[in-house]
């Protein structure tokens, strides 16, 4: 039983040294963290070599939206940790009454569109933190149909 106790201790020590020295390197696997405007929880993984799918949770004023996106990244030559990244995606989402109050010829209710990014990601080497910044057009199709250009912002995620 000791020696099952010591072997399960090593090993958990093993498995954390690890997954630091991963969050310490120029690149990371998947991160978690906020996205500044108008305000978002993240998720981002890379699923192959330089794809990721990334999660956007939006609640603010007018309701909620949830945004997925699929993001190709490349790399900046001469500068390690820095990426540019571009791709589709789509969104659904509902507004409430404030939105039908502040735009009274808007429609509330369900709103279900595409989206686009096009932006800059950045893993701080030395810590496991990861830094992005994006654009992020969408066009809502069903619901009120418009086009919104005011998408995307600054991204902080800790990285795993």
């Amino acid at each position: 039983m000791k020696k099952l106790f010591i072997l399960s201790l090593f090993s958990l020590f093993v498995g954390i040294a690890s997954l630091q020295a991963q969050n310490l390197s120029s690149s990371y696997q998947t991160a978690v963290g906020l996205k500044i405007y108008p305000g978002a929880v993240s998720v981002k993984h890379f699923v192959n070599g330089n794809n990721a799918i990334e999660g956007l949770g939006y609640f603010w004023q007018y309701g909620f939206r949830l945004t997925g996106l699929y993001e190709i990244h490349g790399d900046i030559n001469g500068a390690p940790g820095l990426k540019w990244y571009v791709g589709p995606g789509a969104h659904i989402g509902s507004y409430n009454n404030n939105w039908t109050r502040d735009y009274p010829n808007r429609n509330s209710g369900v709103a279900i569109g595409i989206d686009g990014v096009l932006g800059l990601d950045y893993k701080i080497k030395g810590a496991p933190l990861n830094v992005s910044f994006d654009w992020q057009p969408s066009f809502n199709l069903v619901g009120y149909s418009y086009f919104e250009g005011g998408w995307g912002g600054l991204g902080i995620r800790y990285t795993f």
